[in-house]
Formats: structure tokens, C-alpha cells, sequence
């Protein structure tokens, strides 16, 4: 390892190779599990840090972080924290906090003082026993007060977004009270941190009014400065070099004026990102510039510097695991008690105020910002620092988790996408179109309208489009959808507009992208979900993925659309063997000849030494066909493979064959495999796949299901 490390240059960019790998590595596991970045970074901080790496090889440990090499990372962890502040404050939208109403302000409010109250009243007991002598009484309950009133605003955007609850009644509620909550803590932390540095009250009282002359500065000189600057990047030179040295230099001499009137300098770059303008794209620009590096590269130093401080070791003792627990129960009481009452009392119902309660009790990397400055200012001891960096892993941890069991699948398809109203009379025919990228939309349009052109039934349409969440820590908005007209559903919807039909189109971020699609059927009453098609990269299955998830998980019948430049549907071909597959892709022929006059060609496959006329097929028809019996023609062949057969009535000038799953067809929905469809592969006209979910009886006794919405019929 010495001979590896031979300068402090090398030692640093070896340490920053470590850093970096070990945040991404366990990153891979934490998004696996379910749980934001921050949890991964924090953890493998602790890892790197003396209660693992160090307990498991403390030699290695000494030589890759050596006391020697501490204040440099150090100095690197901190320019992270000023870039990150800076683009918290780039990210606090003033628009957040207008217009939400009075809940808003009661949870948010409820939100700071009760676990303020908490962590003072908490402090009595602690200060004895986890803090320095040196350290004055006051101080140390107001920071105590403080550190337990933190909510994680990155976090809380990140778990919103990738959740799809961002444009939800309880996300709106949530990311408010955030807001309101990191401009209130970090006013209060501005305050603590003068009161912990100033010698006596006087130097206090000089430095509260200093720290208010330096605020009134900023909103009455420097904002409007920067609204002038940002209606310039907007209108003529865009972000220049220029542009974003001179925001660079305000931001450093905003952080060097915090600092030297003694509120630190984080507080400078915070209060400079927030006082930037967000309108005229300068805000969002400014993150997109500096955004990967200061959250990849730099901050991940700043969770390794906090590791390498934090050392389980000192948890020695049974005492000190009940005090740490103690302080957990305390938080989740503070945080999560007093937001859910606040929600309830404001008129949301239990489960969405227990929603709001669980998203306020998330601490993660603002709560370890805090801890820092506290150690750094030794406010709080070593042990204490420990303790409270497990309570910070423990809320942020029990997030997702607690926020799927309090507020389920069915209650978020329900707040996301409403529920279709029960209608008198017979039920509209709904068709869910699930579009993953804009190629698949004008067939599909072509189709919806196929099945609902003319239709009595009141037939509803809706494009559905998911998108996955990126990796971007900040600025949500920019993770949610496009717009309809801007996004994947664009080609779909001009489509739609050019045939003068309705459809609705619908658009969030999931992770569980076939869940989802379940849900949304469930909760628009879909008689129909409609999917596109694109070629796997590595399976031959070509209705694996997502479509087999769907097709196995869906409540209702599943279509797979293979467009091949559909527009218009003449003639369908039905290849019919007898399965329940079969008889819905039949029942669609139907509404097919119904709505369009087109021409239906039902072919019915035997084996060979089978009888040819079909009796029980040619019934079946006549059933499913009564009153258009002169434009089905029905035709009845003996072959060996039915797949074959249906190849060679294939070529006969079709624009579109409905065919049922089936292995019989070669046909299977399988998650992953290497039978390759010919049907699909060799067939020169569109495709519409069909399947039929199994039976109440038989859906009952599988060992998976869809956990959705009921639905009334």
C-alpha cells in the first residue's frame, strides 16, 4: 500500500477512487432495496470508517485515511457541503410556500416545535452525561432542539418522485413542510451557531444583528442584481463561463461574509442559492453545471469524512444502546407525532396524514450537516455524534418501507390517477394505451379508434406513459414527465388530434412500471390494456419483461401490439385453436367488425386427423357473430403446427391478425427465454396479441397477485 501511495497527491486520488466506488457499489444495493442514494452514501462512509474497515483491517484503514490526511479531506468535504447548500437554496422554490393553504403551515410549524421541544426536554437528561463541561447548557439544548428538527428536503424530493407522489395531495403537503422546515432550521442553526461562538451576550446580540443586515442585503441588493442577470441568461447569452464565474464568486463571497460574522459558511450559500431567481431557467441551469459534481464527486467525501467520525465502538455498553434508542423513539414521537396529528387536525384523513408523518421524519443528509457542525463547534461528543448518525440512518431507512405499508399501491393509484366514476347503464368499453416510446402511438391511436369509432357505450381512451426516475439528487421537476405534448405521448396524442378523438393522457415516474400499469387499469375500469412492442436486447422472448409481468399480473385482458405501419384495418385474420386466449382475441374481432365494417377471417387450426369442418368452431362463430355472419368468412384447416399454419393464411393481404397466447401459436409470455416467435418475427402485418386473465377461481388460488384498487362493474 505504501509503495501505491508515495505522495499526498496520489494518497488523495486513491482515497477519492475508494470513496466513490464504495458510494456507488452499495448504491446499486440500497436502489435494489428500495432506498434513496443517501443511504448508500452514509453507509459506506461508516464502512470506510473505523467501525468496520477499521475493525476489520486497522492497518489498511491507517494507511489509506492517515490522521495526516484528515484536514484535507476535510477542506474537500467542506467545498462539497457549500456547492450542495448552494444548490439547496437553487432548488427552495418560494412558489412552494404560497398558495398551500393553512395545513401547510400548521403541519409544517407542528413539525419544527414539538421536536424542538422534544430535543430541549431530552437534552436535561443528556447534557451531563454526552456533552463537554466546556460546552454552556443553553447552547447544547438549542442545538439539541435544532438536530431534531431537520427534514431532509433532497431526500424527501427524491423518495417523492421516485414514489410518483411528487403532483399528489400528500406529496403537495409534504414538500411544502419541508420547505418551510429547512429555511426555518437553518435560521435557527445561523442563531445556535452564533450564540455557541460568541464569548458573552453582547458578542451574540452583535453578531444576531450583523447576521440580519447581511440578510436584508442579500433580498434588497444582491436578488434583484441577480433577476436582472437571470432575465439576460434568458433572453440573449444563455450560461456563459462568465456567467457562472461571477455566480461562483458571489457564492464564495457570500459564504466568507457568513463566516466571518459567525453563523458559518454554509448559511452563505444557502442563503445565496435561495435568493436566485427560479424563473428564466438561470436556477436550474446553474444546478445542471454544477450538480454532478459536487453530489458525486465532493459530497460523497463529505459521508466518508462523517464515517471515518462516527465509531460504533463507543456504543460499548447496554446504557449507551438505551440512550440511542431512546433518542430514535424521541425523534420518530417528535417528527412523525407531531406532523400526523397536525395533518389529521387539518382535515386529512389517518392514512394521509400518517403519509405526511413518515415523509417529515426524514433526516438523512441534512441531519448530517448538522451533527458535523455540532462536532466541529464541540457541541456534542463523539458518542453523541454516534448515536444520533444511527438515528439519522434509522429514519431515513424506515421511510420507504413504512411509507408503502401506511399508504399502499392502492391508496397511490387512487391519489395519482382518480378512480373512474361507476356510470349507470351499461359500463363504457376503456381502453388503457401504455406507451414506452413515441413509434408505438400512432398504431395504437389507429387501433383505440378501431374499437371505439361510433361507439354507443360512451368508450373511453387513455395513453399511459411511465417514465423511470433518474439519478438526480435535486430539482425534481426535472425528473417528473413531459408533458403530453412535449414527452413520448407527443406523437401519439397529434394523432389522436388529426382523427378529431378524445384520449386522456396520463404520465408519471414508477420503478414498478408493470405494477403500475395494473393499478391504472384497475383504477380507469380498463376493459382492455393495450401495450407496444419493441425488440428485447438480449432475450428472444419477445413478450417477456415488462409485457409478461403485465400479462401475468393484469386483472383484465392484455393486448400486445406489433405495429407495423397500422392505419388502417380492413381485413383481420383470427387464428383460432379453442383456448380462452383464442375467444378473447375473437371477442375484439367482434368489436372490430362492429365499429370499423371490416372484413374477419376466422381461421380454425386442426390436427390433421381431426375432423376439417370444425363443427364446434363454426358454432362458436356463428355465436360470437350473429348479425354479421356475411363479413365472417370462416375457414378450417388440418396442419400439424398450427404456427405454420397461420404464417401461410398470413400473406393473404392482412392488415392486422388477433391471435391468443399460446405455445400453440409459439406464442408465450415468458420472462426471459431463447424461443424466438416466428409469428412475430416473419409475419409482414400487424400484430395484436391477446390474453385473458385466469379465472377468479384460479387468480385466488395463485401463489402472486396485483395488489390494486377494487373495481365496481
Amino acid at each position: 500500500m505504501h509503495a501505491l501511495i508515495h505522495s499526498p497527491l496520489t494518497l488523495l486520488i486513491v482515497q477519492l477512487i475508494v470513496i466513490i466506488s464504495a458510494s456507488r457499489l452499495i448504491g446499486k444495493v440500497a436502489r435494489w432495496m428500495g432506498q434513496p442514494l443517501v443511504i448508500a452514501e452514509v453507509v459506506a462512509g461508516i464502512v470506510l470508517g473505523p467501525s468496520l474497515l477499521g475493525w476489520l483491517a486497522p492497518d489498511f484503514m491507517q494507511s489509506l485515511f492517515p490522521a495526516t490526511a484528515m484536514p484535507t479531506l476535510k477542506m474537500l468535504a467542506d467545498v462539497g457541503l457549500i456547492l450542495f447548500m448552494f444548490l439547496i437554496g437553487l432548488e427552495l422554490d418560494p412558489k412552494l410556500l404560497k398558495g398551500r393553504g393553512h395545513s401547510s403551515v400548521a403541519i409544517s410549524h407542528t413539525s419544527i416545535i414539538v421536536p424542538f421541544a422534544l430535543g430541549s426536554v431530552a437534552a436535561l437528561w443528556l447534557y451531563p452525561r454526552l456533552s463537554s463541561p466546556e460546552v454552556a447548557f443553553s447552547s447544547f439544548v438549542l442545538f439539541m432542539g435544532v438536530a431534531m428538527s431537520i427534514t431532509a428536503f433532497p431526500v424527501l424530493a427524491r423518495i417523492l418522485t421516485e414514489r410518483g407522489l411528487m403532483q399528489s395531495k400528500v406529496g403537495v403537503i409534504a414538500i411544502t413542510c419541508a420547505a418551510v422546515d429547512d429555511v426555518t432550521a437553518w435560521c435557527l442553526l445561523a442563531f445556535v451557531v452564533s450564540i455557541v461562538r460568541a464569548t458573552d451576550l453582547s458578542h451574540a446580540a452583535i453578531t444576531t444583528v450583523m447576521a440580519l443586515g447581511y440578510i436584508f442585503f442579500m433580498l434588497m441588493a444582491v436578488r434583484p442584481f441577480l433577476h436582472r442577470l437571470g432575465a439576460r441568461v434568458a433572453n440573449k447569452e444563455g450560461l456563459t463561463q462568465n456567467v457562472v464565474a461571477a455566480t461562483l464568486v458571489l457564492l464564495l463571497a457570500s459564504t466568507w461574509a457568513t463566516e466571518l460574522i459567525g453563523i458559518h459558511a454554509l448559511f452563505g450559500a444557502f442563503m445565496l442559492g435561495a435568493v436566485i431567481p427560479k424563473e428564466g431557467g438561470l436556477a436550474q441551469a446553474l444546478a445542471e453545471k454544477l450538480e454532478d459534481v459536487a453530489v458525486v464527486l465532493l459530497l460523497p467525501v463529505f459521508f466518508a469524512y462523517s464515517g471515518l467520525r462516527t465509531q460504533l465502538g463507543l456504543l460499548n455498553s447496554p446504557e449507551a444502546w438505551t440512550i440511542c434508542g431512546l433518542i430514535i423513539v424521541l425523534a420518530c414521537l417528535g417528527k412523525f407525532g407531531g406532523s400526523a396529528v397536525a395533518a389529521r387536525l387539518t382535515g386529512l384523513r389517518w392514512r394521509e396524514a400518517g403519509a405526511v408523518g413518515i415523509l417529515m421524519n426524514t433526516r438523512g443528509l441534512m441531519e448530517l450537516i448538522v451533527l458535523n457542525l455540532g462536532l466541529d463547534l464541540g457541541v456534542i461528543s463523539p458518542t453523541l455524534f454516534t448515536m444520533m448518525v444511527i438515528m439519522a440512518l434509522v429514519t431515513t431507512f424506515m421511510t420507504t418501507p413504512l411509507l408503502k405499508w401506511i399508504y399502499p399501491p392502492a391508496e397511490l393509484a387512487r391519489d395519482r390517477v382518480g378512480i373512474a366514476p361507476v356510470v349507470s347503464g351499461a359500463p363504457p368499453f376503456t381502453v388503457l394505451m401504455c406507451v414506452s416510446h413515441g413509434q408505438t402511438g400512432p398504431g395504437m391511436v389507429a387501433l383505440g379508434q378501431a374499437l371505439t369509432r361510433g361507439s354507443t357505450d360512451s368508450s373511453q381512451l387513455y395513453a399511459l406513459h411511465l417514465s423511470s426516475p433518474t439519478e438526480r439528487a435535486l430539482f425534481p421537476a426535472r425528473q417528473s414527465p413531459k408533458p403530453s405534448e412535449e414527452g413520448a405521448l407527443s406523437p401519439l396524442m397529434s394523432s389522436a388530434s388529426k382523427l378529431g378523438l378524445t384520449v386522456n393522457p396520463l404520465s408519471f415516474v414508477s420503478m414498478e412500471p408493470a405494477l403500475d400499469i395494473c393499478r391504472t387499469a384497475e383504477a380507469k375500469r380498463a376493459d382492455l390494456v393495450l401495450l407496444g412492442w419493441h425488440k428485447p436486447l438480449f432475450s428472444q422472448t419477445m413478450l417477456g419483461g415488462t409485457v409478461h409481468e403485465v400479462m401475468k399480473d393484469a386483472s383484465t385482458n392484455v393486448a400486445v401490439l406489433v405495429d407495423r405501419g397500422l392505419s388502417e384495418i380492413r381485413r383481420v385474420l383470427v387464428p383460432f385453436i379453442g383456448s380462452r386466449h383464442d375467444r378473447a382475441a375473437l371477442d375484439l374481432a367482434r368489436r372490430l367488425l362492429q365499429h370499423t365494417g371490416a372484413e374477419v377471417t376466422v381461421l380454425h387450426v386442426t390436427q390433421p386427423e381431426r375432423d376439417t369442418a370444425s363443427t364446434v368452431g363454426r358454432s362458436l362463430v356463428d355465436e360470437l357473430f350473429p348479425e354479421q355472419s356475411g363479413r365472417v368468412r370462416f375457414k378450417a384447416v388440418a396442419h400439424a403446427t398450427p404456427e405454420e399454419a397461420a404464417l401461410q393464411e398470413a400473406t393473404q393481404g392482412y392488415e392486422l391478425i388477433v391471435i391468443g397466447v399460446g405455445a400453440e401459436w409459439g406464442l408465450e409470455d415468458r420472462l426471459f427465454g431463447l424461443h424466438r416467435e416466428r409469428l412475430i418475427g416473419e409475419s409482414s402485418c400487424s400484430l395484436l396479441i391477446v390474453r385473458q386473465p385466469e379465472p377468479l377461481a384460479e387468480k385466488a388460488s395463485a401463489s402472486s397477485s396485483v395488489e390494486a384498487l377494487p373495481v365496481a362493474r
